[in-house]
């Protein structure tokens, strides 16, 4: 607790030190749309999977300096129009047509996150790329993000993944889960149009992906 408040409190002349929403965990400070929790009871609970720790806690605090973000603003600028007419669409061995199609036809439904395997493969059945071609063609945005806790969605790389790139699914490249859904209600929320959201969705807007 002493060692968090000592990092919120830094400064370096009038700014913050470091000045991103944050996790502070087992000596190590993560960027907080790179995190995710993996463990229930150990310290060590938290890990950032594609992005290094912004600070290091021993004796010293050692600040990662090129890796700590610096906002073109002084003031936090707070968002609080979000949409969560979201959902998530996790991927299993022998999921059914029946589930993905619940989904997919939720009423006022405006997003899916597909959690896909490794570098963002699918099934290849032909009911599933039609649900998912249908869900895209009445306006939904899916977003493909990995299970993984780190690497990347490539699609394209695998033949499991080219035909969710030719339908338009959109690559989440390697942003978490917790971040794609945040991301995906801000996004929905102020009102964009579909296909600048695409756009948005495939860039990094506060240092939540990597390209």
């Amino acid at each position: 607790i002493i060692a968090a408040i000592e990092i919120a409190a830094a400064k370096d002349e009038d700014t913050a030190k470091v000045p991103e929403v944050t996790i502070f965990f087992e000596n190590q400070l993560l960027r907080g749309n790179r995190t995710t929790k993996h463990n229930a009871e150990h310290f060590n609970a938290f890990v950032s999977g594609n992005y290094p720790s912004l600070a290091d806690v021993g004796v010293r605090i050692k600040y990662n300096k090129e890796y700590i973000a610096k906002p073109s603003f002084k003031k936090l600028k707070l968002h609080t129009k979000l949409n969560n007419n979201v959902a998530i669409l996790k991927l299993f061995p022998g999921i059914t047509k029946e589930l993905v199609h619940h989904i997919l036809n939720t009423p006022n439904l405006k997003g899916v996150i597909i959690e896909t395997y490794g570098s963002g493969n699918a099934p290849t059945s032909s009911w599933f790329i039609e649900e998912l071609k249908d869900a895209i063609d009445r306006g939904l945005i899916i977003y493909n993000v990995t299970q993984c806790k780190s690497g990347s969605v490539e699609m394209g790389r695998y033949e499991t993944s080219l035909d969710l790139n030719r339908i338009g699914v959109i690559s989440g490249h390697d942003i978490t889960t917790e971040s794609a859904i945040a991301k995906l209600m801000y996004l929905l929320g102020e009102g964009y149009t579909t296909e600048k959201i695409k756009e948005l969705l495939q860039i990094p807007i506060r240092g939540e992906i990597t390209l």
